[in-house]
């Protein structure tokens, strides 16, 4: 049994045969996969009340440790959304009571954003599922496959300059 992208692959094999497709191979299974885990996780996270953005804030918050806080520049930073997404975002986990501002007592000008106690326990409660729910995605690999994966993809990313700090 083939992919669907294995149809695609073959059909511009037979209409462009002077065309190398071969890294539809790779790429559009990429891209496909990353469409359905985005809709698997985030029908995931609905069912607890929650957004990808939303759990991305309170994970990074979470192990940011304690006290579970960062400036909204450093989010910029980590997650590339613009300024005005950040504050949406705030605003409505802040009207959810998982986060809320608090102004830096170094920096009256700067506001950080802190896990609420009800945010640390979404996050300290989903986080576990989140991962199970994650593994469940990868059970088509065998042994040792997700991490070459893992691998191979590190270093895609890591060739456009997608580093850590």
């Amino acid at each position: 049994m083939a992919d669907a992208v294995s149809k695609v692959i073959e059909q511009w094999r037979r209409q462009r045969p002077d065309v190398d497709v071969s890294p539809l191979a790779v790429v559009a299974r990429v891209m496909r996969i990353s469409r359905l885990w985005d809709k698997e996780i985030k029908d995931f996270l609905a069912r607890h009340d929650l957004e990808p953005g939303e759990f991305d804030m309170l994970s990074t918050l979470r192990r940011s440790g304690e006290p579970y806080e960062l400036t909204a520049g450093a989010f910029l930073k980590a997650s590339l959304v613009t300024t005005g997404a950040i504050t949406l975002r705030v605003d409505r986990m802040d009207a959810k009571g998982l986060v809320t501002r608090v102004r830096d007592e170094g920096d009256r000008r700067s506001v950080k954003i802190r896990l609420t106690p009800r945010g640390l326990e979404v996050i300290d409660r989903v986080l576990p599922l989140h991962l199970a729910n994650e593994a469940r995605l990868l059970e088509a690999l065998a042994d040792g496959e997700d991490q070459q994966l893992a691998s191979m993809l590190s270093r895609l990313l890591e060739s456009y300059g997608d580093l850590s700090d």
